[in-house]
């Protein structure tokens, strides 16, 4: 990375990636941002052609000894077949598996270059470079290739090859004022459309009384984009909750910025505080810590939001720092454009609400609070939560109040 960002590039690989690097600086005006980087592929800076060009005949004269090797090893097992101990047989048997595995790597990298020189991403595919950035300091780059609709590949090694298959989930429809769209997104989603002969359907309904169990609130007095009100309703609620709650961010800065200000007075209410990012502890440990005490809170993003199970007391709010929309990011935009433009966007924020509002309940005795520190999440959102359960719109002090109440701690 250093010899890249220094314009001092040693081989063919370094030279492309030093333009891949112009390239994603040359088309954004957020340089300064400090966070990742993006850029597409059309009109590509000068030389970037030619160093895939040159990258794609490197790769070319590293994968004709190791084909040639693969092959040699191919015949010796079929030449030497009366002679090889079983031992030896599954020795070059597993080489020759880790060549062709490697081979096959070089050949994606390669048809990548060629479809970059000719300016031509295959139709299911949407390519962009990147540069990977943390707190401004650079550590990867990249050209990435990605499927648009990533269920076609599965449907197609998967599904297709498969007597049958059988796909569950809590959150797989997306409930909406549309009721014929409450299958179709599940079935888009799941690959169940690249099917010959439609899906069989089966819903079962939840065994919780969520409208008796939960309550879910909407905070419109706090300023999403002000660090220090958005901190003060994050404390305010925790203490309401005495500890139990799981507070979530859609941006890693937000998190830390948030624990910076609420971490000393909360230890001053005897509530101690884990987080994510900040804590160097791995994800499934501080999950494990907040889930055996039932008093302390945990700062999150989406892998919180999405792999979080934590039944009982240990887990009783959980409050969104904003609507977590989708990124758009260039990949986003691609599905954006194939899925249905702002629909799409609806759909997978209303999922997501979901499956943070599913981490409340967990089995029959559990009893939560939801709150959204958002004064601008839209009504149509509301499919995001169970039948029965409303969404109340209220003020901070009002929130604060009502969530000690439910709880029990007044």
């Amino acid at each position: 990375m250093g010899r890249i960002q220094a314009d001092e590039a040693a081989g063919p690989a370094e030279a492309f990636f030093e333009r891949c690097r112009a390239q994603v600086y040359a088309r954004n005006n957020a340089a300064d941002t400090g966070y990742g980087l993006e850029a597409t592929v059309d009109q590509p800076v000068p030389g970037l052609v030619e160093a895939a060009a040159a990258l794609e005949a490197a790769l070319g004269r590293v994968a004709e000894p190791v084909k040639v090797l693969s092959d040699g090893l191919a015949a010796a097992l079929d030449e030497d077949a009366s002679e090889l101990e079983t031992e030896t047989r599954a020795r070059i048997e597993a080489a020759r598996r880790g060549l062709d595995r490697r081979s096959a790597q070089i050949e994606v990298w390669r048809a990548m270059l060629r479809d970059l020189r000719r300016g031509s991403t295959p139709e299911r595919f949407v390519d962009w470079f990147s540069v990977e950035r943390r707190a401004r300091r650079e550590f990867d780059g990249a050209l990435n290739p990605h499927w648009i609709d990533p269920t076609w590949p599965f449907a197609e090694e998967v599904l297709k090859r498969a007597y049958g298959a059988l796909v569950t989930s809590a959150t797989m429809r997306d409930r909406t004022a549309d009721a014929d769209d409450d299958w179709a997104s599940a079935e888009v989603r799941t690959g169940a459309h690249h099917l010959a002969l439609p899906a069989r359907r089966a819903s079962v309904p939840s065994p919780f009384d969520y409208p008796a169990k939960t309550r879910v609130l909407v905070v419109t007095d706090v300023r999403r984009d002000d660090p220090r009100q958005v901190a003060a309703a994050y404390r305010e609620l925790f203490v309401a909750a005495g500890g139990g709650a799981l507070g979530l961010f859609t941006a890693i800065a937000r998190l830390r910025g948030v624990h910076e200000r609420i971490a000393g007075p909360l230890e001053q209410a005897g509530i101690a505080l884990l987080a994510q990012h900040v804590d160097g502890i791995d994800t499934a440990t501080l999950v494990d810590i907040f889930r055996a005490e039932p008093d302390w809170c945990l700062l999150g993003t989406d892998a919180v939001r999405d792999g979080v199970d934590v039944p009982g007391r240990s887990l009783r709010l959980i409050v969104f720092d904003r609507v977590p929309w989708p990124r758009p990011d260039i990949l986003h935009r691609a599905r954006k454009a194939a899925f249905g433009g702002p629909r799409y966007d609806d759909m997978i924020t209303r999922l997501r609400l979901k499956q943070a509002f599913g981490r409340l309940v967990r089995s029959a005795d559990d009893e939560g609070v939801f709150v959204v520190l958002d004064p601008m999440m839209p009504s149509r959102l509301a499919g995001a939560f169970p039948d029965g359960v409303e969404i109340n719109r209220l003020g901070l002090k009002d929130a604060i109040a009502e969530t000690a109440r439910f709880l029990g701690c007044e």
